[in-house]
């Protein structure tokens, strides 16, 4: 069973993932509003009807803006830990609050959902992979380091979502404070490009078509910049920079280890017509 998955939206002006098969979905954090969701859902002709659950991985508002009116207006059952719960502030009805602990399975139809903990400074924060059968998707933001969990799960992906938030030099010859520029770079921050980059070509299995690298800094990195350092080592995996401005295609992820078919695999966001998927 293959893999359908998607970027609504990547940056600090909110995240949001969508990796489901051809049945049911989730998303994976949901911090843009439940408007604009729904209207880059509906562009990519995907439908909110599958989509069976948010997963939290922090409470960070860019993570987190959606979720109130989106889980309520579905019903959607979300998945976060009691202190992301608590430090977020969010309100949502009782029934919908799952709690979930790192490194256990949470299926949910098909698909089955594992978390584990990340670096990154907030109260309790995770990183996720989906599972369906033989494929797997793996969401890597906000993450200061790549730890040996991030190695080992980055490791088992068919496709990834990988944080490549700035540029070591622009960073340094930008505008921001000090304190803010040593968070950024600490080991509670975000990945760099080149941090990604050494993940990418160090760890990456022979199988991993496609990477959508996400959460890139407005004023610290530069898309093209960045699509054109990963190409030079992709080989045989597409690369696509997630953009903080709109949705990205809806990617196939199949289920044979035969890149060269699979890479190609793409839904282009098109005029809603029908759903797909």
């Amino acid at each position: 069973m293959s893999l359908f998955i998607a970027s609504l939206n990547s940056g600090s002006n909110g995240n949001c993932y969508y990796i489901g098969n051809e049945n049911e979905a989730v998303l994976v954090d949901a911090g843009i509003s439940c408007r604009e969701t729904e209207k880059r859902m509906l562009r990519l002709g995907l439908s909110m009807a599958k989509v069976k659950a948010i997963f939290v991985s922090h409470e960070h508002s860019d993570h987190i803006n959606g979720i109130p009116v989106l889980a309520k207006k579905y019903q959607l059952p979300v998945y976060i830990t009691a202190p992301t719960l608590q430090s977020g502030g969010l309100i949502i009805e009782g029934h919908l609050v799952m709690e979930f602990a790192a490194f256990e399975t949470i299926n949910i139809g098909d698909l089955q959902v594992i978390a584990f903990t990340k670096f990154h400074d907030a109260s309790n924060p995770h990183s996720f992979i989906i599972t369906c059968r033989d494929i797997t998707v793996g969401v890597f933001t906000d993450i200061g380091v790549a730890c040996e969990q991030v190695i080992k799960y980055f490791g088992k992906c068919h496709a990834a979502f990988l944080e490549a938030n700035y540029d070591d030099d622009m960073l340094d010859k930008g505008g921001y404070p000090f304190h803010l520029k040593r968070r950024i770079r600490g080991g509670n921050g975000h990945l760099s490009n080149k941090q990604a980059l050494a993940l990418f070509t160090m760890h990456r299995p022979p199988y991993l078509t496609h990477l959508l690298l996400s959460h890139l800094s407005k004023n610290n990195n530069d898309p093209q910049l960045v699509q054109e350092l990963f190409d030079s080592c992709a080989d045989d995996t597409t690369i696509i920079v997630a953009s903080r401005y709109q949705e990205s295609a809806v990617y196939h992820i199949g289920g044979r280890n035969d890149s060269e078919y699979y890479k190609n695999q793409v839904v282009e966001a098109r005029p809603y017509q029908a759903t797909l998927f």
